[in-house]
């Protein structure tokens, strides 16, 4: 499989009470996308404005990287919750550069 960047993320809503994990290959980019599709009910992100990014890990792999979503998915939302405080102990929005 080919070796590129890629990045687990996890974004949540304005009031923190959702999570929405995805896998992506550009996180700017998709970032954006779910910014885009807020309050629009066709997609889980946007039904429920997870468009803050809260927590991401980068990957070369593909395979790699779906198989670290589909873990996290899997995960209690405690333990999700987790996750991110080991880096984002306030849950804050982060800002990519």
């Amino acid at each position: 499989m080919w070796n590129y960047n890629y990045c687990i993320y996890i974004t949540t809503n304005p009031g923190k009470t959702v999570l929405y994990i995805g896998v992506t290959n550009d996180l700017k980019r998709r970032l954006f996308e779910h910014y885009e599709k807020k309050g629009k009910p066709e997609t889980f992100a946007g039904k429920y404005y997870c468009y803050h990014l809260v927590y991401y890990e980068h990957f070369i792999s593909v395979d790699e990287a779906i198989k670290r979503e589909k873990e996290l998915k899997g995960w209690s939302r405690k333990k999700k919750e987790i996750l991110i405080k080991t880096t984002n102990p306030n849950m804050d929005f982060v800002q990519l550069d």
